[in-house]
């Protein structure tokens, strides 16, 4: 993945900048790994003299392929912790650390049985708390070009693509890695606060919104499976997520009582918003009709009191439910 991703951004370098730009990052590239690896005096007088040549257009050209190329491998070194992990579950290996399955191993061998667990559960509470700092660097553009191409190379693994298929995802790669190029990597202007809460929300987006539900059916399976004949209620929420976006209470002169309100509108609106969606998608997959199977009185109950009164789903209850 690396090697691709780096050979893709070369290209692209040397197609958007020219030649010789691609040329003086290919000598600091070579002269850097040479003096990092196997600590070459010459290579550091060599990557020194490049350096302190370097006019101020060929050093934007140096820091950007170099920042880029960062990004890109630790999106690569993401891929690959994934893919360890997914062939060491497709082996049957033991769980790893830090992995929920280890966890409860730990604390089976510990001999705590299910009413320590639930009651760890019941009484934890875990809440990472995100702040602004972090959002203020990365672009969210950024952030989705990077996401595209991860989505891009996992297609490439978990899929056998037909040579079209390989050849179309080669170019997709390609103008992802171009379209990141030539995208602006920092902001001109400094955030406003709102601008903070909104590009914090995508983070939720992405990760906490689909990963929590997620991790909680995992831990609630992990459960059922370990004590069959235990009655498993649901998890109580012990994993909570904060963030002091919008509401940091520090001095910041920005966050103004009027701010506060409308960081928590955009945050509640959010998440309904994403169980909204949630629903309609559930609601496309529930299509399960009265005329072959049955359902219970409450579910009717429910659905008749649904304002979907199109004659086209009177005979589909979940869907009139929902």
């Amino acid at each position: 993945d690396i090697r691709l991703l780096g050979r893709l951004l070369g290209d692209t370098v040397r197609n958007q900048e020219g030649s010789p730009s691609f040329d003086v990052v290919e000598s600091v590239r070579q002269s850097a790994i040479a003096f990092h690896r196997d600590e070459n005096v010459a290579a550091r007088r060599e990557l020194e003299r490049i350096l302190d040549g370097l006019s101020r257009e060929q050093t934007m050209i140096v820091a950007r392929a170099f920042s880029y190329f960062s990004h890109l491998a630790n999106l690569a070194e993401d891929l690959h912790n994934s893919r360890r992990k997914r062939r060491s579950d497709i082996d049957g290996d033991p769980p790893a650390d830090g992995s929920l399955a280890r966890a409860l191993d730990r604390v089976a061998a510990t001999g705590a049985g299910l009413e320590a667990l639930t009651g760890f559960f019941r009484d934890g509470l875990i809440v990472p708390v995100l702040t602004a700092h972090p959002t203020e660097v990365q672009r969210k553009s950024v952030r989705d070009l990077e996401m595209q191409i991860e989505q891009l190379l996992q297609a490439r693994e978990r899929t056998r693509l037909t040579p079209q298929e390989l050849a179309a995802n080669d170019e997709s790669i390609r103008g992802a890695v171009l379209a990141l190029w030539q995208t602006r990597m920092l902001r001109l202007e400094k955030l406003d606060v709102l601008d903070e809460v909104a590009n914090g929300l995508s983070f939720f987006e992405q990760t906490f919104l689909p990963e929590v539900p997620l991790l909680y059916g995992t831990l609630e399976d992990e459960l059922q499976r370990r004590y069959p004949d235990a009655p498993l209620s649901e998890l109580p929420s012990f994993l909570r997520i904060g963030s002091w976006i919008g509401g940091d209470r520090d001095g910041n002169p920005f966050v103004t009582a009027d701010v506060l309100e409308r960081a928590l509108r955009m945050q509640s609106s959010r998440v309904f918003e994403y169980y909204l969606e949630q629903l309609h998608t559930l609601g496309a997959e529930l299509s399960m009709t009265t005329l072959v199977t049955a359902v219970s009185a409450e579910l009717i109950a429910l659905a008749d009191r649904s304002p979907d009164k199109s004659p086209h789903r009177r005979d589909e209850p979940y869907r009139r439910a929902l």
